[in-house]
Formats: structure tokens, C-alpha cells, sequence
């Protein structure tokens, strides 16, 4: 390969090659966080949004959101507005774990301009708000302490603090689909090579490439027998995050709320017929 290279005074992106040659993420991750960094501060970047700019479709561009999160690229974090409506934040890492600018970098003349640089993140609100914990908040726990059990069944998965807090994310997204702790397990710790070299790596492409679809949403669970007897309702469903609209929404499992469901089923020829 021959780089032809021309100048470019302006409309250019820092991209690190931490993140163009990555070697656990996919090529459309890859894309993705590529063009979301290049956008201007405010930017939509929601599926539905991406959906329509690329041709990928959907699935593919959530599942390289997910991919990005998993990895510290982007951040989706639930907050509530002040007219008391929730809603899903993006943040954008120009490198995972980076917040802003760092220290020293001003007055340098390789520092990089204002408009590469990281925004500081807004404060969350003050005003007090009263909310159900978020599954992905309980699952994530349970990721975390799932992954450092790891080498109890095979000292090769013994991982670093690093990888543990890396690789939560994706655990966390088979819990939130609906796989068990020992489904989990099972698929981490399965037919390891002899060889094993990189275990951080193997695991994150197991649960990259393996991750299983969301349950179908079902009919409602009656309400447990301690609440029944009680005569108190059961708990409100938890917040997830559309993978439509990221819209939040209360439900069981994670996927599409009411309105992307219906609308996805106005559009599908079997149904329409």
C-alpha cells in the first residue's frame, strides 16, 4: 500500500488508532464510532438516526453501538429531564476513559484544536429524582463478578482490573437479553484452545459474535407470592433503552418500545397483508 496524502486545512477528525485498528472491534463498529466522532457537538446519534444515514440497517448499527460501549467508546447513560421525562444521553470518548482534554496540552503547537477536543461532560441534575434501579445498573454487578470468578474454573482467565471493567458492558447484554449465569459461564469457558494467549481478547469475541437475541416480550408475570399475600402490587417493570428510538421505556427484557413495535409491524408485508 502507497499513502497519497494531501493537506487539509480544515474539516478534518483526530482519530486515534486505538480505534481505527482495533483489534476486538468490528469493521462496522470501526465505521460507526469513526463518523460519530466526526460529528458536530448535539448531533443525533441514535439507531434510528444512523439507520437512515447508512444503509447497514438497524440491527447491525446496535449491535456496533453495543460493540463501541462494550469497549468505552461510547456511553449511554439515562437521565432524567426537568419536566421529569427520561431520556438517553450519548457521549462520544475520543479514547475509552477519556473525559476531556488533558492537563498540559495547552500552548503546545501539536496540541490538538478546540473542535477535536473532548467537551466536558454536563453536571447531572440536582433536583432529586425517585427511579426503580436500571437491570443494566443489577446486571453489570453481576458481569463484573462473573468475569473475576472466571479463574476459578481455569487460571488462564485470570483478567486484570482493565479487562474486567471492559468486558462488563457485554456481559451485561446477555444478562439484559435474557441468558442466564450459567449460559454465560458455559459459552466464556467452553473448548479453550491449549494455547491461550490473549484471554481478554477470546472473550470479548465470544461474546461479540455469540451475544443471543432479546426473549420475546411475553405476557406479564404475576406478581410474586411474598407481594401477593401482602396485597402490594408488584414492582414496575425496569427501564431499558429502545434499540429503535433509544427512547426510554419500562419493560422486562430489552428491545423496541410500543411505538417502534408497532411501527415496525405496520411495515412488514405479512402482517400489512
Amino acid at each position: 500500500m502507497t499513502h497519497i496524502r494531501q493537506y487539509q486545512p480544515d474539516r478534518y477528525t483526530i482519530i486515534g488508532n486505538h480505534l481505527a485498528q482495533h483489534r476486538d472491534l468490528s469493521l462496522t463498529a470501526i465505521g460507526v464510532g469513526t463518523h460519530i466522532l466526526s460529528l458536530p457537538e448535539g448531533a443525533s446519534v441514535d439507531i434510528r438516526t444512523l439507520a437512515a444515514r447508512f444503509p447497514e440497517g438497524r440491527d447491525r448499527i446496535a449491535f456496533a453501538l453495543r460493540e463501541l460501549e462494550a469497549h468505552g467508546y461510547v456511553e449511554r447513560v439515562r437521565e432524567r429531564t426537568a419536566e421529569g421525562r427520561v431520556i438517553t444521553r450519548t457521549y462520544a470518548h475520543s479514547a475509552p476513559g477519556v473525559t476531556g482534554p488533558s492537563q498540559g496540552d495547552e500552548g503546545r503547537e501539536d496540541a490538538p484544536s478546540p473542535v477535536a477536543a473532548e467537551p466536558p461532560r454536563p453536571q447531572a441534575p440536582t433536583t432529586p429524582a425517585v427511579e426503580e434501579p436500571s437491570a443494566s445498573g443489577e446486571h453489570r454487578t453481576a458481569a463484573r463478578a462473573l468475569l473475576v470468578a472466571l479463574r476459578r474454573t481455569d487460571d488462564r482467565l485470570t483478567l486484570p482490573e482493565r479487562d474486567v471493567r471492559r468486558l462488563a458492558p457485554a456481559v451485561a447484554a446477555w444478562f439484559e437479553n435474557g441468558a442466564t449465569t450459567a449460559a454465560v459461564h458455559r459459552t466464556l469457558t467452553a473448548d479453550l484452545p491449549a494455547d491461550l494467549k490473549n484471554p481478554a481478547g477470546l472473550l470479548a469475541h465470544r461474546l461479540r459474535e455469540l451475544l443471543p437475541p432479546p426473549l420475546p416480550v411475553g405476557p406479564e408475570a404475576p406478581p410474586g407470592p411474598d407481594r401477593a399475600a401482602e396485597g402490594r402490587p408488584p414492582r414496575p417493570d425496569p427501564f431499558q433503552t429502545c434499540d429503535g428510538c433509544e427512547r426510554a421505556f419500562r419493560g422486562r427484557e430489552a428491545g423496541l418500545c410500543r411505538d417502534c413495535r408497532g411501527e415496525s409491524e405496520s411495515h412488514d408485508p405479512a402482517i400489512a397483508a
